[in-house]
C-alpha cells in the first residue's frame, strides 16, 4: 500500500533518469558558455530574489495590469536563466512534473475551446502563474532568499492590516453591496484595505496570519519574535474585521493544520505528559476562544450565523444559483463540440466564463465574474481531466511538503517552520476558495503557487533525504 502510494505521488521517481532521456529537457542550456562569462549573471539568484520582490511587494497595492507587465518579466527573467543553466544547475521535482501536466491540459482545453481567443487569454495568464512558480521554486531553494521573500510579504501583509484596522476605527464606505441589506450587518464596516474588497482581502491574509506564526517559531531573536506575534495578532484581527466567513473558514483550517504540524514537530522534545496532552489543551483553548468570541460579539455571531442561513441570506442565495447555472454549463453536450463540457472544459480563464457562462445562469440577476468555487471553476475550464490532474498534483505537493518536514525535523532545521506554514496555509487558501472567487485574482494566485513553490523549493530525492538524515541524527 505503501508503495503504491509512492508510486501515486511520484514520492522516490528518478528525476535524473527521466532528465536523461527528456527530449524538452535538452532544450535546456545552450548559453551555458555565454552565462559562465558574464559578470552581471554570477547574480542571477539575487536578480531573481530583486524581481520576486517586485512582485509581492507591490502586488496589494497597484493594478492588475502592472502585475501583470511584473510577472512578464519575471518570465522573460526565467527563460534567461533556463537557456543559459549548466547541468549542475538543473533542478525539477515530481511537482514541477504535475504543473507542466496541468498546463498541457489546460492547453489542450484552448485549442479546443469553443471561444479560442477568449481562451488564449486565460492561457496566457495561467502561463505566467505556472512560470512563476518554476522561477520561485528555484530561487528558493536558498534559505536566506526564502527568508527575504517571507519576510518582505510579512512586512508588506503587515501595512495592508494596518491600513484596515485604520479603516476600522475611522469607518470607511462600502465599494459594492457586501452584506445582505435587510441583515442586522447591513451597516456594520467590512475592511478591504488596499485590495478594494474585503474578501480579497482576507485571501491574501490567510497565509499572512499562518507565517506570522511560524515566524514566532523561526525567528531566533525576542526582538523578531515580538515582531512575529505583533503582526500575528494584526493580521488576525484584519482578518476577522472583513466579516469575510470564506476567510474566516479558512484560517480556522489553516491554523488547525498549522497547530497539528507544530505539535508533531515539537513531540519528541517535550516531557509526555505535554506529548500527550498539549495539542487538546491547545486545540480546546482556540476553541472556546472562538465560541466565546462567536457568542459576546454580536456582528460575529450574526456573521457566523449567516453561513447556516441557507437561502435566506442573499450571498448563499447568490452563490447557489451561480453553482446551478455552473452545474448546468458543465453538464452539458454541445452539437458544434467534439467533446462534452465536463470531459475538458471550456478554456481557462474569466473571459472564457463571462462569455458562455450568460447562456447557462438560471436568472440575468445572478451573472458572475466566476464559478465562485476553486473545484467548479476548475471543472468550467478544464474539465474532469482538469481536476483529476489538479487533485494529483495537490496530492503530490503534500506528500512531498511532508516528506521533506520530517527531513527537516530529523536534523533540527528551523526551515521546517516556514514549510508547516506553507502547507498549512494551502489548506487555508483551498477551504476559502471552495466557496469565493478570489483565488483567481492576481494579489492570491501569486500567493497560492509561492507556497507550492516554497514547498518544492525544499525538495531532496527521497533515497538522498534518508542518507542525510540518518547521517546527521546523530548530531541533534
Amino acid at each position: 500500500m505503501n508503495s503504491a502510494w509512492q508510486q501515486l505521488t511520484l514520492a522516490n521517481l528518478s528525476l535524473a533518469q527521466w532528465r536523461g532521456g527528456s527530449y524538452l529537457y535538452r532544450l535546456v542550456g545552450p548559453l551555458q558558455a555565454w552565462r559562465q562569462s558574464s559578470w552581471l549573471m554570477q547574480w542571477s539568484e539575487p536578480i531573481g530574489a530583486l524581481l520576486l520582490s517586485f512582485v509581492f511587494g507591490l502586488a496589494p497595492f497597484v493594478s492588475n495590469g502592472l502585475i501583470g507587465m511584473l510577472l512578464a518579466a519575471c518570465l522573460g527573467y526565467w527563460a534567461l536563466l533556463t537557456i543559459s543553466d549548466s547541468a549542475e544547475s538543473k533542478f525539477s521535482t515530481p511537482i514541477h512534473l504535475l504543473v507542466l501536466l496541468y498546463w498541457g491540459v489546460s492547453t489542450v482545453a484552448t485549442a479546443l475551446s469553443p471561444v479560442k481567443q477568449a481562451a488564449l487569454v486565460g492561457w496566457g495568464k495561467l502561463t505566467l502563474y505556472l512560470v512563476l512558480f518554476a522561477l520561485m521554486a528555484r530561487i528558493l531553494r536558498s534559505p536566506r532568499l526564502r527568508s527575504w521573500v517571507i519576510t518582505l510579504y510579512l512586512h508588506v501583509s503587515l501595512i495592508v492590516s494596518v491600513y484596515g484596522l485604520q479603516q476600522w476605527r475611522l469607518g470607511t464606505t462600502a465599494l459594492a453591496t457586501w452584506v445582505d441589506p435587510e441583515s442586522p450587518l447591513a451597516k456594520t464596516t467590512r475592511v478591504y484595505s488596499y485590495l478594494g474588497n474585503p474578501n480579497l482581502l482576507a485571501g491574501y491574509l490567510v497565509p499572512a496570519v499562518a507565517f506570522s506564526l511560524a515566524a514566532c517559531f523561526a525567528w531566533r531573536r525576542w526582538p523578531a519574535k515580538a515582531l512575529a506575534a505583533t503582526m500575528t495578532l494584526v493580521n488576525t484581527s484584519c482578518l476577522m474585521l472583513t466579516f469575510s466567513r470564506g476567510g474566516w473558514i479558512g484560517v480556522v483550517a489553516a491554523g488547525f493544520v498549522l497547530l497539528m504540524l507544530l505539535t508533531h514537530w515539537l513531540s519528541t522534545r517535550l516531557p509526555r505528559f505535554w506529548q500527550t496532552w498539549l495539542l487538546p489543551m491547545v486545540l480546546g483553548g482556540v476553541t472556546g476562544f472562538l465560541v466565546l468570541a462567536v457568542l459576546l460579539v454580536e456582528p460575529l455571531r450574526d456573521r457566523v450565523a449567516s453561513i447556516f442561513a441557507g437561502r435566506g441570506d442573499s450571498s448563499n442565495n447568490f452563490r447557489i444559483n451561480v453553482w446551478a447555472g455552473v452545474i448546468r454549463l458543465i453538464q452539458d453536450d454541445p452539437d458544434n463540440r467534439l467533446l462534452p463540457n465536463y470531459i475538458l472544459g471550456v478554456g481557462p480563464g474569466n473571459t472564457v466564463f463571462n462569455k458562455i457562462y450568460p447562456t447557462y445562469m438560471v436568472s440575468p440577476r445572478y451573472s458572475a465574474l466566476s464559478a465562485y468555487s476553486i473545484l467548479l471553476e476548475i471543472i468550467v475550464e478544464t474539465g474532469l481531466i482538469g481536476l483529476t490532474c489538479f487533485a494529483w498534483l495537490l496530492l503530490t505537493t503534500f506528500t512531498q511538503g511532508w516528506l521533506q518536514l520530517q527531513r527537516l525535523r530529523n536534523i533540527g532545521s528551523r526551515e521546517g517552520f516556514w514549510l508547516m506554514a506553507a502547507i498549512a496555509s494551502l489548506v487555508g487558501m483551498l477551504v476559502h476558495g471552495l466557496v469565493d472567487t478570489v483565488w483567481y485574482r492576481p494579489q492570491i494566485s501569486t500567493l497560492w503557487w509561492l507556497m507550492i513553490a516554497i514547498i518544492a523549493s525544499y525538495y531532496v530525492p527521497q533515497p538522498l533525504a534518508d542518507k542525510n538524515s540518518s547521517a546527521e541524527l546523530p548530531q541533534t
